[in-house]
């Protein structure tokens, strides 16, 4: 089966929040994104709250609940008491751990598996018990895999950021993809399952469905929307599903 596509909001968030309007609505173009045939709604509320607001979380919660039952809630951001409280309220499908310091302006780096185990341990318990899946931010490092498993977690999410900054140097692209490759095989031999996010276009996602044909998920939120501003969220919505093989 391919990969199933998770439309990332924070970008469309981050533009609202320009003025202090309600457009573009967050829940709108989540709706669109859903009916357009995405697997599921992605999230980053960070701390100062620059883009997903705290607020906008019931809303997609109801929209999956009431009107996409099928689709899944993804939320992502670093495991502070403050975030997994949110969390635990909100009841995602899924939870995506990242070691991101809250003043970057994005996730660029994955977890040290084996620096941060007991640290990340326990997180991914109290979650499991919470009946959430969890994915933990993953550099492509093959040799980490087992101390990812070892957490408890169900999945880990590669960082795709070098494999998308290369769109200008298929040299690089190819090493990279290799790399993404190869640690998605280590990680499915461990027993986790394989996502993928960061600066995926409809341009790279064909070699990277095609090298990890195994590849359960994938995040798309800056290139999606980007492309949103010329075909609009459904057709854009299209676009990736077929990228991603569907």
């Amino acid at each position: 089966m391919p990969a199933k596509l998770s439309v990332n909001l924070n970008a469309i968030a981050m533009l609202r929040n320009r003025r202090d309007l309600p457009w573009p609505s967050l829940i709108g173009l989540g709706r669109l994104a859903l009916a357009a045939g995405a697997h599921g709604l992605t999230v980053h509320p960070r701390p100062d709250e620059r883009h997903t607001r705290h607020s906008d979380l019931p809303a997609i919660r109801a929209l999956i609940d009431d009107e996409f039952p099928k689709a899944e809630f993804n939320i992502e951001g670093y495991p502070s008491e403050d975030f997994l409280a949110l969390v635990e309220k909100h009841q995602p499908e899924q939870v995506t751990l990242v070691p991101d310091d809250p003043a970057q302006a994005t996730s660029d780096h994955g977890w040290n598996f084996a620096a941060e185990a007991a640290f990340l341990t326990p997180i991914v318990k109290r979650l499991k018990k919470a009946g959430i899946r969890v994915s933990l931010f993953s550099d492509p490092d093959p040799s980490g895999m087992n101390a990812a498993r070892d957490t408890g977690a169900d999945r880990i999410e590669l960082y795709t950021g070098p494999y998308g900054s290369y769109h200008s140097d298929s040299e690089k692209a190819a090493n990279e993809l290799e790399r993404l490759g190869k640690t998605a095989d280590a990680a499915l031999a461990a027993g986790l399952q394989v996502n993928a996010g960061h600066d995926l276009v409809v341009s790279n996602l064909p070699a990277l469905a095609k090298r990890i044909p195994a590849l359960a998920e994938v995040s798309i939120g800056h290139g999606l929307t980007a492309d949103a501003l010329e075909y609009g969220m459904a057709g854009t919505v299209k676009r990736f599903l077929k990228a991603c093989g569907w």
